[in-house]
C-alpha cells in the first residue's frame, strides 16, 4: 500500500463552523400571539366584568313633552386572575466549560435550552386552557359519518365535509350571541394541512391562482382577519425511551373574537395576565438569569415567567375537536 495514505494525512477534528441541535423556530410557538398579553403588577388581582345582556336590551322609549326619559343601568361584577410561576434551569459545570471544543458554547446553549423548554410549557398550557372542549360556549366534534347535534363531518373527508359552511356557522354563532365578529382562527397543523388541500377551498382559487393555499388565502376565503397555524412539536416519550413526537395543538380548530387593542369596555375571548414581579420585571417575555452555584462548581442558567390564561368571554369562542382524522 502506498504511503502516506488518506488516513495518515488527516486527523478527524470537530468542525468549528457547524453544530447540530433541534431548536424549534420560535415562530412555531403561538401561545403569546393569539390573545392579548396583559402585564400586571400583582401575582393575583381582580378585574371588572359587565353583564352582557344589559347592553343589548331595547329600552329606549318615546318621550312626551314635559316628561322624564326612560332610563336604566348595567351591572358590574369582578373576575379574578392568579398567575402561576414557571421556571426551568440547566447547570453548566466548570469542567465542561473548560473542556468544550469550538464551536460549543455550553452557557449559550443552556440559555437556548431553557428558553425552548419554557416556550413549550406555555404552548402546552395554552392547549390545556383554551384549545380543548368544555371551555367555550360552542363545542363541535368531528365525526366520520352521520353527524348529530354538536357534530360535523371531519374536514379530512374531502367528499362529505363542508368546512366553509362550518366556519360560517361558527362566525354566525359568535356574531348572533355577542354582536362581535370573529377575527381569529387558530388551526392545529394537521387541520391546516387538510384544509389547504380540501377541494372546496382549492376550487375557489384554481381559476385565479396556481399557488399552494396559504394562511392569508384561507383568511381571505373565510373573511377572517387572522389565521394562525400552531406548529410546535412535543416529545411524548419519557427520558431514555424511544423518541416519539406529536404536534402540541393536536387536531382542533378555534374561532374567536380577540380584542385588537385591550382596554376598558373591550371584550375579548381571552386574555393572558403576565406578572411582572418575575422575569426581571418584564413579565410578558421569558426572563433568563445566570448565577453561581459554588457548591457544585457550576453556573446555573435559569428561565422564569408567570402567567394566567383566562377565558374572559366564553361566547366569543367556537371550538372544533378532532376535526380531521
Amino acid at each position: 500500500m502506498p504511503q502516506p495514505n488518506i488516513n495518515s494525512v488527516h486527523v478527524d477534528a470537530i468542525l468549528t463552523n457547524i453544530s447540530v441541535a433541534y431548536l424549534q423556530n420560535q415562530d412555531n410557538f403561538i401561545a403569546d400571539k393569539v390573545f392579548p398579553v396583559i402585564p400586571v403588577d400583582k401575582k393575583s388581582d381582580k378585574y371588572f366584568t359587565y353583564t352582557k345582556n344589559d347592553w343589548f336590551r331595547d329600552e329606549a322609549q318615546r318621550r312626551a313633552p314635559g316628561t322624564e326619559s326612560a332610563g336604566g343601568g348595567y351591572n358590574i361584577s369582578t373576575g379574578t386572575y392568579s398567575c402561576d410561576v414557571y421556571a426551568f434551569h440547566k447547570d453548566v459545570d466548570d469542567q465542561t466549560v473548560a473542556n468544550a471544543d469550538a464551536p460549543l458554547n455550553p452557557l449559550r446553549e443552556a440559555t437556548e435550552f431553557v428558553t425552548r423548554r419554557m416556550l413549550l410549557r406555555k404552548e402546552l398550557q395554552f392547549v390545556s386552557d383554551y384549545f380543548t372542549t368544555g371551555v367555550w360556549a360552542d363545542d363541535v366534534a368531528g365525526v366520520a359519518s352521520s353527524p348529530s347535534s354538536g357534530e360535523t363531518i371531519k374536514w379530512s373527508d374531502y367528499t362529505n365535509s363542508d368546512p366553509i359552511a362550518d366556519i360560517e356557522a361558527g362566525k354566525a354563532e359568535i356574531l348572533g350571541n355577542t354582536g362581535m365578529e370573529a377575527n381569529t382562527l387558530v388551526l392545529g397543523y394537521d387541520v391546516f394541512k387538510s384544509l389547504k388541500n380540501h377541494p372546496d377551498l382549492v376550487d375557489r382559487i384554481k381559476y385565479t391562482s396556481s399557488q399552494t393555499i396559504t394562511t392569508d388565502m384561507i383568511a381571505a376565503m373565510f373573511d377572517i382577519p387572522r389565521v394562525m397555524v400552531a406548529k410546535a412539536v412535543k416529545a411524548t416519550n419519557n427520558e431514555g425511551a424511544t423518541g416519539a413526537y406529536a404536534f402540541a395543538f393536536g387536531k382542533g380548530a378555534l374561532l374567536t373574537h380577540v380584542a385588537p387593542n385591550p382596554g376598558l369596555l373591550t371584550p375579548s375571548a381571552g386574555y393572558t395576565f403576565s406578572w411582572t414581579g418575575v422575569s426581571g420585571g418584564i413579565g410578558a417575555t421569558i426572563g433568563t438569569s445566570q448565577f453561581r452555584m459554588e457548591s457544585i462548581k457550576s453556573d446555573r442558567v435559569e428561565a422564569e415567567m408567570a402567567w394566567d390564561n383566562k377565558v374572559i368571554a366564553s361566547d366569543l369562542g367556537y371550538f372544533w375537536s378532532s376535526i380531521v382524522a
